[in-house]
């Protein structure tokens, strides 16, 4: 484990190194993530003024559901984003032979090769979100209630990174991915939105099949209604099918992988 420590502390080196080569391009991307995280909290400011409550949520409640759904959006992107889905292309390049050839299992290697630091560096903003929409509702949540909060921004992100693993895996099977991308950004919308409005076989797809409205709702109802065993025991057992799922693709497909010399 300490040499894997050391191959990704020096990974986040190098990834910071390059974006201050790149300053231009860090400060524009970092503005671009700004700017679409402030068009949904204006949004939500917009259409409070025409309603008091949305599912049962408030204004400010449903802030605090934006404000996690971006910080666990953001954190992926950062961490992991990148490095997925651009083992398509290494894949149909043949580049991906070096990372079979690194010292450490190929899934890590591929998942932690470098960072984007614009996307981390809004994980402040995401995470100021909460903090002011918590203060607005009055809320004093304990520390057990922040433990678990983090927890499940954590599972959270696991998830996240499952589904992404197990849709940049399709690689190994197809050409490309670029359609793949597109539509887990339109899915990551769900998550946005509160599970009381979702009913019928939305309800099925999207917060039972798909967890994508679980994996806000669960953190952000932690410091509204504090625990509940329901959702613990569920968003646990949610991280682990979905990470056995993708690790599972994604073994499969380097099984099928032929190298740029064969």
């Amino acid at each position: 484990m300490l040499n894997y420590l050391k191959i990704w502390l020096a990974s986040m080196r190098y990834s910071v190194v390059r974006s201050m080569m790149f300053r231009g391009d860090f400060i524009m991307w970092s503005l671009v993530e700004l700017f679409w995280m402030g068009v949904s909290v204006a949004a939500i400011a917009v259409i409070y003024q025409h309603t008091d409550s949305i599912a049962g949520w408030t204004q400010y409640e449903m802030l605090l559901l934006i404000g996690t759904s971006m910080l666990i959006q953001r954190l992926l992107m950062g961490m992991f984003w990148s490095n997925l889905f651009e083992m398509g292309r290494n894949i149909r390049t043949g580049n991906f032979d070096f990372f079979l050839a690194q010292p450490g299992h190929p899934l890590f290697m591929v998942s932690t090769r470098k960072i984007d630091l614009d996307s981390l560096l809004n994980t402040v903003v995401a995470l100021a979100i909460v903090i002011f929409a918590v203060r607005k509702l009055g809320l004093d949540p304990s520390l057990g209630d922040l433990t678990i909060y983090a927890l499940f921004v954590g599972c959270g992100l696991i998830i996240s990174y499952a589904i992404v693993l197990l849709l940049a895996s399709v690689s190994f099977w197809t050409i490309g991915t670029q359609g793949v991308e597109g539509g887990y950004f339109t899915l990551y919308e769900f998550s946005r939105l509160p599970k009381q409005a979702f009913s019928g076989v939305a309800n099925i797809v999207f917060v039972w099949i798909l967890p994508m409205v679980v994996i806000s709702n669960a953190p952000a109802r932690v410091l509204i209604s504090g625990l509940s065993w329901s959702d613990t025991l569920w968003m646990l057992g949610t991280t682990v099918i979905w990470l056995a799922i993708g690790i599972s693709v994604f073994s499969r497909g380097i099984k099928r992988y032929s190298s740029a010399s064969s």
